[in-house]
């Protein structure tokens, strides 16, 4: 590996396990709770743990000030909930753009299965080769999205994780397929660590759960972004998370984590 990379990868992670904040949403769904005042959401995630946080290249002077010496991912695509297909992921920024930027690493959205996936896989394969001459480390969610496909099918995500690692992403993001044992079979169709996206907002033992499945199943870590920041405390979801995805917690000490949090 790449020494630049490496280096990056222990700036966005610890020990090689990863606890990622997305909140590139305001492009998506807009300024939604959480995301108003990014900068005191930022800084409390961090201060709680979070390994690294995400954001579009245009909030970077709002992140830095405020992200306690996490790291720093730029995501590099985008689609809104009021165009004509969410799953049509374009450009937004380049990696040169996102290192001029101050970012750590870059990540790249594919939607394995969709209208559009054959422009998103040129895409991906274009930015690991520019990140790659960088030394940039780069998250590929490649999600299973596209008519009749089932988005939690194990074998379909297996397939969208396969293809990041075989285009030089050197970390994959996925939806969580239910359960550790199916979400096994998606880590073990990569080589690169995997780490499993949030989903939508469930109650908090729900999410812990879902938190301690994915890594009963081997993966690195998570990239919770809604079931973080939309939080009443964020700060102290985000410490109940690290205490699984960092310190190996059960899901009822994780939970006793939130609550002291919360009081």
């Amino acid at each position: 590996m790449h020494t630049g990379i490496s280096a990056r990868l222990d700036r966005i992670g610890t020990d090689g396990r990863y606890l990622n904040v997305p909140m590139d949403h305001g492009i998506t769904i807009g300024a939604t709770d959480g995301l108003r005042d990014i900068e005191s959401t930022i800084d409390a995630v961090t201060a709680a743990g979070a390994d690294s946080v995400l954001t579009q290249k245009g909030l970077a002077e709002r992140v830095h000030p405020n992200k306690n010496g996490a790291g720093y991912v730029i995501h590099l695509n985008a689609s809104t909930t009021l165009g004509p297909d969410a799953n049509d992921k374009r450009v937004t920024g380049t990696v040169r753009e996102a290192v001029r930027a101050g970012a750590d690493a870059v990540s790249i959205h594919v939607n394995v299965g969709s209208d559009s996936e054959p422009e998103q896989i040129e895409d991906l394969a274009r930015v690991t080769a520019d990140a790659g001459e960088l030394g940039v480390p780069v998250l590929a969610m490649t999600y299973a999205r596209g008519p009749g496909i089932d988005e939690g099918d194990a074998e379909s995500l297996a397939h969208a994780v396969r293809i990041g690692e075989e285009l030089g992403a050197d970390i994959m993001k996925t939806a969580y397929s239910g359960d550790a044992e199916s979400f096994a079979q998606v880590v073990a169709a990569t080589g690169r660590p995997v780490i499993a996206a949030g989903g939508s907002p469930r109650s908090d033992r729900e999410m812990l759960e879902q938190v301690r499945g994915v890594i009963d199943a081997g993966a690195a870590g998570v990239s919770m972004g809604r079931s973080v920041f939309q939080h009443d405390t964020p700060g102290a979801m985000t410490a109940a998370v690290s205490a699984i995805v960092h310190d190996d917690a059960t899901v009822e000490r994780a939970l006793a984590e939130l609550q002291r949090g919360d009081a």
